[in-house]
């Protein structure tokens, strides 16, 4: 994914989730289709474990967690667990480096309707998680606020 359409978006809410609750551990799955540009998220108290049966994992799983009085929107990407040589891991590692930023612009976006009602969740600070089984890979990476995501979806339209 090199341009984020934020057209190709589509959106779906599990109930009991709704647009505006719950904010603790609300969790997000981010899936980009293989075949065309759309974008699929999905919002719930639990990931989209459908969508994650894939061996490729090639998605982004986020949540809001309370942490230290403050909220964290807490992000995941599968980079390689022992499926994965070395090689293959790093090209993935770079890739969804440089990808994240686009995805997370996607996820907040697509819940800008929860980010209306709890405007303070906007200065939340955003940590996405590389999981690999490679010590250089296996990192967390701190992404700045919700704020600048949600100003960068606004310039994209």
């Amino acid at each position: 994914m090199k341009k984020l359409d934020l057209s190709n978006l589509r959106v779906h809410i599990q109930p009991p989730a709704t647009d505006y609750k719950p904010v603790e551990h609300r969790k997000y799955t981010l899936m980009q289709s293989d075949r065309s540009n759309e974008i699929s998220l999905t919002i719930g108290q639990d990931f989209n474990t459908a969508a994650t049966l894939s061996k490729q994992r090639d998605e982004l799983l986020a949540e809001w967690i309370p942490q230290m009085g403050q909220y964290v929107l807490l992000g995941r990407m599968h980079i390689s667990d022992r499926d994965f040589d070395e090689q293959y891991a790093k090209i993935r590692y770079m890739i969804y480096e440089r990808e994240a930023d686009l995805l997370l612009t996607a996820i907040l976006y697509g819940d800008k309707e929860l980010l209306s009602h709890y405007p303070w969740l906007l200065n939340s600070p955003i940590y996405v998680r590389f999981q690999s089984d490679f010590p250089e890979y296996n990192k967390i990476q701190y992404y700045g606020t919700a704020r600048e995501y949600l100003n960068k979806s606004i310039e994209m339209i």
